[in-house]
């Protein structure tokens, strides 16, 4: 039922059927998470962030990076009439095609464009300590910079709906030691405080537990997953977007950033045996998108061409002032996951337990 297998994830389970434990986990929640055959609850919360906007410039705030998910995202929320900002965070890695994606579809959508810019030498040092820490799930600190400036965004806005480009039905699966940590300053610190002693963070934008409980439950700011509200199938976004928006793919899934085609095309592979297509395959075959034949088919092509590969390996080296012997050498590193570290995965799983049991009342949103 799925590509995923030992090599992936050595965690992974098997029924006496042969079944995953991923199969099982996504048909658990499926219906907890997704709601595309019933178009009433997505009109009650376009209805809800329309009320919310009233008297305001905007309505929404959306996560722009130029891949599939959030540019459908920009174009969806102008289809329902919202009036959305969108908020991008440049953090040193974005690809000329990104950056021409983004300025083409907001001029045509007419959506204003706020960007965030990392301080570089401050986030290089961090990325780096990440590449040391020997953990696969490098693009934590990407990942929980782009949630801390959403909510400080929305905050400071006065928008109470944050409208998010990810979505269950085509990137659900994923082994928790492969991206741990999004949310979680302490691990973040933690892995600093080890291979980055000398750093003192000046503008990083962070959020703590305490932070997104404030954002959450006192401001009222919302994360909604949109798509799950939609008959969302990848393939034919891209036909939209491409047919109305001249928008143009990148090869692959969150390509648009130089460092992440990198880390997911190489460093993963390489280091870590790890080829995320397997999961990211495993949750469209769940989901009816592909079969395990197509996903078996797809897994035999190169992650992506040879001689970009080697190119990118070239420019992350150069850019991160390292040496290729200096690079190889973090490459031999033992591997570890986010286990290895302190963090409070405890209250995490806690959180999002809390959150699966609120959604299972219709009280939290997907």
């Amino acid at each position: 039922m799925s590509v995923m297998d030992t090599i992936a994830d050595p965690d992974i389970t098997f029924d006496d059927n042969g079944i995953s434990n991923y199969y099982h986990w996504y048909k658990e929640r499926v219906g907890l998470r997704v709601f595309e055959h019933d178009p009433s609850k997505l009109e009650y919360i376009l209805e809800k962030i329309r009320n919310s906007g009233k008297g305001k410039e905007y309505d929404c705030l959306i996560g722009v990076s130029g891949g599939v998910d959030s540019t459908y995202v920009a174009y969806l929320t102008k289809k329902w009439g919202l009036r959305p900002l969108a908020l991008h965070l440049d953090n040193g890695w974005n690809s000329e095609l990104s950056i021409k994606n983004i300025e083409n579809t907001l001029n045509k959508l007419k959506i204003d464009l706020i960007t965030e810019v990392l301080d570089w030498e401050e986030f290089k040092a961090m990325q780096i300590a990440f590449l040391k820490s020997s953990t696969p799930d490098l693009e934590i600190p990407t990942d929980h910079a782009i949630y801390s400036c959403l909510f400080k965004m929305a905050n400071q806005k006065g928008i109470k709906y944050i409208i998010y480009g990810n979505n269950f039905t085509s990137e659900s699966i994923l082994p928790v030691t492969w991206s741990y940590g999004h949310l979680d300053w302490d691990y973040i610190t933690q892995i600093l405080k080890r291979f980055a002693p000398t750093l003192k963070l000046q503008s990083f934008p962070n959020i703590t537990i305490l932070k997104y409980f404030i954002y959450t439950f006192i401001k009222n700011i919302r994360i909604i997953s949109i798509l799950n509200y939609i008959p969302y199938r990848r393939e034919e976004a891209m036909r939209i977007l491409q047919e109305e928006l001249g928008w143009k793919y990148y090869g692959g899934k969150h390509f648009e950033s130089i460092y992440t085609r990198f880390f997911q095309g190489y460093i993963l592979p390489e280091k870590f045996r790890i080829d995320k297509r397997k999961a990211h395959l495993s949750t469209l075959i769940f989901s009816g998108q592909l079969t395990r034949e197509q996903a078996l088919e797809e897994l035999r092509k190169d992650p992506y061409p040879k001689e970009l590969m080697e190119e990118d390996r070239q420019y992350v080296i150069k850019k991160f002032n390292m040496t290729s012997s200096e690079f190889e050498a973090i490459m031999n590193l033992p591997n570890k996951t986010f286990r290895d570290y302190p963090n409070r995965s405890r209250q995490f799983n806690l959180l999002r337990k809390t959150l699966n049991t609120l959604r299972g009342k219709g009280i939290a949103y997907s």
